[in-house]
């Protein structure tokens, strides 16, 4: 039997505790203690996660998804609510240094299900939230692709494309990261197995898809993420945690996308008729699945194109309707810090350990807006300086 846990009361609000000793920090949820981090030889911490369990005073290593932080010199721990724990990294650089860990959230237990163990999950926090990313499908020949560019090239800092991942070398002069992000088989498919794809599929022997952190990297520029698949690729995306805009591109008639493919001059008649086969499929599906949210029939480009820019909110005014991503500076914490929690504030005291209701040092996260999580980001981190907030709240505070 194992024994519990020596760790001593660091604070206790709201009914939520957490505790620290050396380089672990603890954190109770229920019957349960997460013990998060440990110390390496070179007196660094390493984020680990153990958890004891108190009705029957044994420890169980969990399975841990997500992409964890990186070893850091100490970290303070805080439980949000009875599904996830915030990590806060000491002297880590402003847009690393908030990390959530999921023990009981929607994602985690159905992981739970899948793998028939304990599950845990880390997902980055990041400020303000991010726009929906746009998947569109459509048979070859449609002109999605001819919308896309119109797209990109009138809103070019709007706009972006997730970089896909493949098991294929690469060819020619491509560039690791820019075409493509080149992969062993053996990694991508036990990233596959974790759930950090939202879509994948083989094609002549290798494996393509598109990660969750390929799409979560591109609202990290500050972009919306267009997401050009088949619709077997979106009904795999329309399934997973991500929330999109699905839209599909239809042809006025399987005569006209004929004529379209044979305008093109690329195909042989064989590649043609097969291309034909898989459009009636697509347009089958695309119609009648409930995958999508909008259809859009090509029958002329230019109108096509100005109802998907309504549909996408936007009148060809990039100044705007543009609205920046948030800058992820401003929280850069010293190793010195104290952190307490007063209803959906975290309260980050980076002077001395008593709180001052007057101190510039005070930062406070606001919680109340969080969005998304693992295996994504969790967004919608609203961070005031302690002058921003109301009287009500330093009364609080004081």
């Amino acid at each position: 039997m194992g024994e519990a846990p020596a760790f001593c009361f660091d604070n206790l609000q709201n009914g939520f505790s957490f505790k620290s000793k050396g380089f672990e920090t603890s954190a109770d949820v229920g019957d349960k203690t997460f013990v998060i981090g440990g110390a390496n030889s070179d007196s660094t911490s390493y984020i680990g996660v153990q958890i004891y369990d108190k009705t029957t005073c044994k420890w169980v290593i969990p399975t841990v998804l997500g992409t964890k932080p990186k070893p850091c010199k100490g970290h303070s721990t805080i439980l949000l609510n009875e599904d996830r724990i915030m990590i806060i990294i000491k002297g880590s650089t402003p847009d690393d240094c908030i990390w959530f860990l999921e023990v009981d959230t929607k994602y985690v237990r159905e992981q739970k299900k899948v793998l028939g163990t304990e599950v845990v999950a880390w997902s980055k926090g990041m400020r303000g939230d991010a726009e929906k990313p746009v998947v569109i499908s459509g048979p070859s020949g449609v002109g999605k692709g001819t919308l896309i560019n119109m797209l990109m090239k009138e809103f070019p800092s709007m706009f972006g494309f997730s970089v896909s991942h493949t098991t294929r070398a690469p060819r020619g002069n491509e560039n690791n990261g820019v075409h493509y992000h080149f992969t062993d088989r053996s990694v991508m498919e036990k990233d596959i197995k974790d759930g950090k794809f939202l879509e994948f599929a083989s094609v002549h022997g290798n494996l393509y898809g598109t990660s969750i952190e390929a799409v979560e990297a591109v609202a990290d520029s500050g972009k919306r993420c267009i997401l050009d698949i088949d619709v077997q690729g979106a009904r795999s995306v329309r399934a997973s945690s991500l929330e999109a805009i699905f839209i599909f591109i239809c042809p006025p008639s399987m005569r006209q996308l004929e004529e379209r493919l044979r305008a093109r001059g690329t195909e042989t008649e064989e590649q043609i008729l097969k291309r034909l086969r898989n459009a009636e499929a697509e347009i089958e599906q695309g119609k009648s699945s409930g995958i999508f949210d909008h259809i859009l029939y090509n029958d002329n480009l230019v109108e096509c194109y100005e109802n998907l820019k309504e549909l996408l909110g936007l009148d060809g005014s990039a100044a705007t309707n543009h609205k920046p991503y948030p800058d992820p500076k401003g929280i850069d914490l010293p190793l010195n810090h104290t952190v307490s929690k007063i209803d959906n504030k975290i309260l980050i005291n980076c002077g001395t350990p008593e709180l001052e209701t007057t101190s510039k040092n005070l930062i406070a996260l606001d919680v109340l807006g969080l969005k998304g999580g693992a295996p994504g980001r969790t967004r919608g981190l609203n961070v005031y300086s302690i002058d921003s907030f109301s009287d009500g709240l330093n009364e609080k505070l004081s």
